[in-house]
């Protein structure tokens, strides 16, 4: 039951673009939504980052009408926002079907598959942002070095705040601190089922962006801030569980992989490059995705190796069947968080008795080696990642042509927008709309 002080519910999805888009209703109104849903046209899915508007072949134009159903599990007095509530959606049509190009609908349906196939996904968000001063150019809010504890000490109440407003919230914090970037701060949640990570990552932002606002503060989740510097990452670490046990500890492969785990790590690892055009959809997520920037720009997988694409976490000897994970880095703050757990749940049940085994571990710096020695670079633009993702039919499938042809349509009204443009106009462009 929500506080009697809370008068309006905030109810968000998010779009094609990665833009948290939202519409209100009063508390008196809210088991109504719940009932009937609240309207919404689906001319939203071909937004774009500057809310420009684009089409696709089943969906664009002014036409038509939605029903957005808030999900009451998940309603969420907001701590830092009084009089306020949350509550994520899922989309439907007015005839009461649900609605085929819903994110989250799509992540759901995808964690479904892998119940269905016998698995249980657990996955996980890390959530980099950089905090700053109001106005231009961006100056941030703290002078201290990078993994600093000054920068907590000059950050310390706003810590402080945001760290009580997500207890308040039921939100699990993992771990906080200082990250690489000038400005750059880290918030790890902890796992849950891949609906619940994608819905904690977009109330933990909006958490984030609430406490900042009330300290006087202003925040990017871009995937770069200042081109040429390091960029803001939202890596997925995810795990996966069987009738047998965990599928990434106890087994005879790599680190203690199962046959199915490591199968599982090498799908997704051959899939990385299609995969980029959803965890890094935009065209500033290819001034972050490059090497050694802690990015995982190289198509490749390693123990603890922050700069492979894909990074074998076994966890402390004694707690791997509850710890190991992978994580995939190529993603950022500009990625739909439904469609990257929908994604890589699909990665996961097309890859679990395929088979795959991983190719030689790289275990350095992958731009260490010489160049004949290096493995392949993940797409280096837009361009190619969207090339990547169009090849791949079995991503397509899973999403269904109407989601899918509308996520291209809006990537590739990105390219058109930002044609041309330098790094530094494309960082400014977009640094304040994530």
């Amino acid at each position: 039951m929500l506080d009697e002080r809370v008068r309006g519910v905030a109810l968000t999805f998010v779009d094609n673009a990665g833009i948290t888009r939202v519409k209100t209703v009063p508390v008196a109104k809210l088991a109504d939504a719940a009932q009937w849903g609240v309207g919404m046209s689906p001319v939203f899915d071909v937004f774009g980052v500057d809310d420009s508007i684009t089409t696709s072949r089943h969906i664009g134009g002014p036409v038509g009408d939605l029903r957005l159903r808030p999900d009451l599990d998940r309603l969420t007095a907001l701590a830092a926002q009084p009089g306020w509530a949350w509550a994520p959606v899922d989309r439907w049509t007015q005839e009461g079907e649900p609605y085929v190009a819903c994110q989250r609908r799509f992540a759901r349906a995808m964690t479904e598959r892998a119940a269905a196939a016998g698995l249980s996904l657990r996955m996980a968000f890390e959530i980099e942002w950089y905090v700053g001063q109001p106005g231009e150019p961006p100056s941030p809010a703290c002078t201290g070095p990078a993994y600093g504890m000054t920068r907590i000490v000059e950050l310390s109440a706003y810590l402080d705040d945001l760290l009580a407003t997500l207890a308040a919230q039921g939100v699990a914090v993992e771990q906080l601190h200082p990250e690489y970037a000038v400005g750059q701060l880290e918030l790890s949640i902890a796992p849950g089922d891949p609906v619940a990570a994608a819905d904690d990552n977009v109330l933990v932002r909006q958490t984030i962006r609430a406490v900042s606002a009330r300290h006087g503060l202003q925040v990017s989740f871009a995937p770069v801030v200042v081109a040429g510097q390091v960029g803001n990452g939202a890596h997925l670490h995810f795990s996966a569980r069987d009738a047998n046990g965990a599928l990434f500890a106890g087994g005879t492969g790599p680190h203690g992989l199962t046959d199915r785990g490591e199968s599982v790590l090498a799908g997704a690892l051959e899939r990385l490059p299609a995969l980029c055009a959803i965890g890094s959809p935009g065209v500033a997520s290819y001034l972050r995705l490059v090497p050694q920037r802690w990015a995982g720009a190289f198509q490749c997988w390693g123990r603890e190796n922050r700069e492979a694409g894909l990074r074998f976490v076994t966890g402390v000897t004694g707690t791997e069947d509850r710890s190991a994970n992978a994580e995939i880095k190529c993603i950022d703050g500009a990625a739909n968080p439904y469609l990257v757990v929908g994604a890589v749940a699909a990665l996961v049940v097309d890859a679990l008795d395929a088979g795959n085994r991983l190719p030689a571990e790289v275990g350095v710096d992958p731009a260490s080696l010489p160049d004949a020695e290096q493995p392949p670079r993940l797409p280096e633009s837009l361009p190619e990642a969207v090339a990547r993702l169009e090849a791949d039919e079995g991503l397509r499938r899973a999403m269904g042509d109407p989601l899918f042809e509308a996520f291209l349509a809006v990537r590739r009204a990105e390219v058109e927008l930002f044609a041309g443009r330098s790094s530094d106009d494309i960082a400014a462009a977009t640094r304040w709309r994530y």
